[in-house]
């Protein structure tokens, strides 16, 4: 059985390999070639934080993944990570294990920015450059910079926006380090209204955005509510948007931020959009939300990909 920390998953870790590898986990999910049993969930309200178990098989692949991710959401404040945790891989024909991969939330962080990036490139009006990030934390960053290496052809303009403004400018600031043209901004209404693209990535319980915000032709990727009570955007925005997308129309209803729709609302899934059996936006004027709740058959297929890097090297040795 394979043993990784770290720093060894992300020296195994590449790019275009896992970009390749999320976006076929989403379009199995969508033709349901897949198994995702119900996420199981703590929350600790006091600390503000929460552990999910998530479980997930691509039938045809070698493997399934229990995940086990926690985010503690003060733990900045104290110099730790928000994010942490470990997956596991299993062997889809004997039960054996094949991998533990002790990566501290980063395979989680990563996927999700790769995810994140798959739809807003997907989704977003053709030539986008504007882009306005709302959060501050680890997913901020990673969102960026998956986004920005997602669409190589192009530099990209990225706003910041964040309650704490400090936090905010340090996290534009570090994007700059990393070659990303990134600023912080303070008022979150012209912001919105001046972006091409939106990405939310916080805990948020309350609306940070309305309707009355948003231009034509705006496309928003929302991440941050993917549980119970958590929700960054108006129910009038997302009943206002031309087309909604998510990843797992089921979570989305019960978990992410369509969980204040109707219960019969049917949300496209990014598979299908991914897939070309749907053609997502149609024109430049749509207003388009992707909600993300994330996946567990994303941590099955980076995980299988770390994992496949794993045994080549071994091989090679």
């Amino acid at each position: 059985m394979i043993d990784l920390n770290k720093d060894q998953i992300q020296e195994l870790f590449d790019f275009s390999i896992a970009s390749e590898a999320i976006k076929n986990a989403f379009i199995a999910s969508a033709k349901n070639h897949t198994q995702t049993p119900a996420i199981a969930q703590l929350t600790f309200p006091e600390p503000q934080g929460e552990c999910c178990v998530k479980t997930g098989f691509i039938e045809g692949t070698e493997g399934f993944v229990v995940k086990v991710s926690t985010g503690f959401y003060r733990n900045p404040d104290n110099g730790l990570p928000s994010s942490n945790g470990m997956n596991l891989v299993f062997c889809a024909q004997t039960g054996a294990p094949l991998a533990i991969l002790r990566d501290e939330g980063w395979l989680t962080d990563i996927r999700t920015g790769l995810g994140g990036a798959l739809a807003t490139k997907a989704l977003a009006k053709s030539g986008f450059g504007t882009v306005l990030v709302i959060g501050t934390g680890l997913q901020a960053r990673h969102q960026a910079r998956c986004l920005q290496q997602l669409t190589p052809d192009r530099s990209l303009s990225f706003k910041i926006w964040g309650r704490d403004t400090a936090k905010a400018h340090s996290t534009a600031e570090e994007l700059r380090k990393h070659g990303i043209d990134a600023v912080s901004v303070t008022d979150l209404a012209e912001a919105c209204g001046a972006a091409e693209v939106i990405i939310t990535c916080t805990p948020s319980r309350k609306p940070l955005i309305t309707s009355d915000w948003i231009e034509p032709g705006t496309h928003i990727t929302a991440l941050g509510a993917d549980s119970p009570g958590k929700q960054e955007l108006s129910t009038n925005l997302i009943t206002s948007a031309e087309l909604l997308i998510c990843d797992a129309s089921s979570q989305s209803l019960q978990l992410g931020e369509f969980q204040h729709l109707p219960p019969n609302s049917r949300p496209i899934c990014l598979g299908h959009v991914l897939n070309q059996d749907h053609p997502g936006r149609t024109n430049d004027t749509q207003i388009i939300i992707a909600d993300l709740t994330g996946l567990a058959v994303q941590d099955a297929a980076v995980s299988l990909a770390i994992l496949r890097a794993a045994n080549l090297q071994n091989t090679s040795l």
